[in-house]
């Protein structure tokens, strides 16, 4: 146990689940669209829904859409700030049985033209659990630096990755995929004890079957 698992996160207050999570979570989804945001609808379910406008959920997801840090002195003025910068952030409720009650849907846009839907708590004490990454089931937390491969669901993709990864040296703590269908659209999340460079992610991108690879930073 990390021992801000215990007296929880140096943060801008004035709650760890609502604020440092919340916080988090935007940093996450900013990391997976791999872009600068243009815009970023928001939802808030449970908890976040009802009382996340006074523990400044609103404003801590905005600061992370930003890339900043849950302890960045910035992060009250992160709307004014993300008006400023042209970031156009819409927030509304959605109704989602079963889910956390500290749970954010994010979709973003990038300069660019991309897009990234990301669903995510925050589970106590700053720490999230992603779950759902463009509408497929996935789970990590963002404690460990983390590769989202989007690929074909055919032979050999999970054997050509994973032996990539061994052959650079890199050791993978944690490992899931799941697919829509048998040969459709699938998603692995792999958490890896190192960090992988630009060229190797590229050369990652041109394996048998892989249509994209993002690494998400430890958050």
């Amino acid at each position: 146990m990390n021992v801000f698992d215990i007296i929880g996160p140096v943060m801008i207050g004035p709650s760890s689940s609502h604020t440092a999570g919340a916080c988090r979570i935007g940093r996450v989804a900013r990391h997976i669209l791999d872009d600068v945001p243009a815009a970023a609808r928001i939802s808030l379910c449970g908890s976040f829904a009802e009382t996340g406008r006074g523990h400044g959920t609103d404003r801590a997801l905005a600061a992370g859409i930003l890339d900043m840090n849950s302890d960045d002195d910035r992060l009250p003025h992160s709307l004014e700030l993300a008006e400023k910068a042209g970031v156009a952030i819409r927030f509304d409720t959605m109704d989602l049985p079963g889910a956390h009650p500290n749970t954010a849907v994010v979709r973003l846009t990038g300069r660019r033209g991309g897009t990234c839907s990301v669903r995510a708590s925050s589970v106590g004490g700053g720490n999230i659990r992603v779950d759902e990454v463009n509408g497929l089931p996935v789970s990590f937390t963002g404690q460990y630096n983390t590769l989202i491969i989007l690929h074909t669901d055919e032979a050999g993709a999970i054997a050509n990755v994973s032996g990539y990864i061994a052959g650079q040296g890199v050791n993978i703590a944690t490992f899931a995929c799941t697919r829509e269908v048998k040969g459709g659209d699938s998603i692995m999340t792999v958490e890896i004890d190192g960090v992988l460079t630009d060229g190797q992610l590229a050369h990652m991108r041109t394996l048998p079957a892989i249509h994209n690879v993002i690494q998400v930073k430890r958050i």
